[in-house]
């Protein structure tokens, strides 16, 4: 069947759908975005993902184009006319469409809204998962503000397709004192020799990843050993276990670091169990 997409207020196929080349988004990269999950149809952790659009259209200055629950509505309808059982839906905000010109355009612009959905396949995802993946690391060379759910993605398409030109699945980006932020499209984890998880704070440094508030949750609950503080590439070289977070994959093993296998080449303990439980921590709606 014909993919739909939701365009300010008019579902269309795919090959119709389309924004204004004035459009905020595509001239300055001025636009957030968000991706849920969907597990048999229902949305995962909705609640969380909608609190950080929030957050970065309000650190941005920018309108909501529909009330959440006006969206929730038009996320569910995409979803529906996709016929979505497993996969993500994506949510895109601009400031919206208007001769070029830099500074925000006049109060009362409607913003840009577009919202598509697409299956998954569960299985390819859960083989990925039994093997792990490789990454590699690259330095950081993204603004400042990435705490900022927002489109500007070069920096990331280029670590990207280092990961690919290697080989891998994943870049993990590396600050200019030797400790990695976070992946290029997901947070990083180690966890030590030791068996403490270790993830990098917020701080205003690296992406408040919805994936990774449940997985903290579940650690707390769990009990397990965990220290939030930023990590070397030595450490991680180092490292019993690897793994990464996000809402398409939730938690993914990380078996190969820049070609050197972490720990015994193998997906861990700690990064299967967490794997195994994570949909029991999050929110289905």
């Amino acid at each position: 069947m014909s993919r739909i997409a939701y365009v300010n207020g008019r579902y269309l196929p795919h090959a119709e759908a389309g924004v204004s080349i004035d459009d905020r988004g595509f001239q300055f990269a001025d636009s957030v975005y968000e991706v849920c999950e969907i597990i048999g149809g229902k949305l995962v952790d909705e609640r969380r993902h909608m609190a950080r659009l929030q957050r970065s259209l309000d650190l941005l200055n920018m309108a909501r184009p529909l009330t959440e629950r006006a969206l929730a509505v038009v996320m569910r309808e995409t979803i529906r006319r996709n016929r979505v059982v497993n996969g993500v839906v994506y949510v895109q905000v601009s400031r919206g469409a208007i001769r070029r010109d830099f500074p925000f355009p006049p109060e009362g612009t409607p913003p840009t809204l577009v919202v598509t959905a697409r299956s998954n396949d569960l299985s390819k995802i859960e083989a990925r998962a039994d093997k792990g993946i490789a990454v590699v690391t690259v330095p950081d060379e993204r603004w400042r503000h990435v705490d900022i759910k927002s489109v500007s993605l070069l920096p990331n398409v280029l670590a990207k397709q280092a990961a690919r030109d290697k080989g891998a699945q994943e870049a993990w980006l590396v600050d200019a004192k030797g400790y990695v932020t976070e992946g290029a499209s997901s947070s990083a984890w180690i966890v030590t020799r030791d068996g403490v998880l270790v993830t990098r704070p917020l701080a205003g440094e690296i992406l408040p990843g919805v994936t990774r508030s449940v997985v903290l949750d579940l650690v707390a609950e769990q009990g397990l050993g965990f220290e939030e503080r930023a990590f070397t590439v030595e450490e991680a070289y180092a490292a019993r276990e690897a793994f990464i977070t996000s809402a398409s994959q939730s938690v993914m093993p990380v078996t190969q670091i820049d070609g050197r296998p972490v720990g015994n080449g193998a997906p861990g303990l700690v990064a299967r169990g967490l794997r195994r439980d994570y949909h029991s921590k999050a929110e289905f709606t």
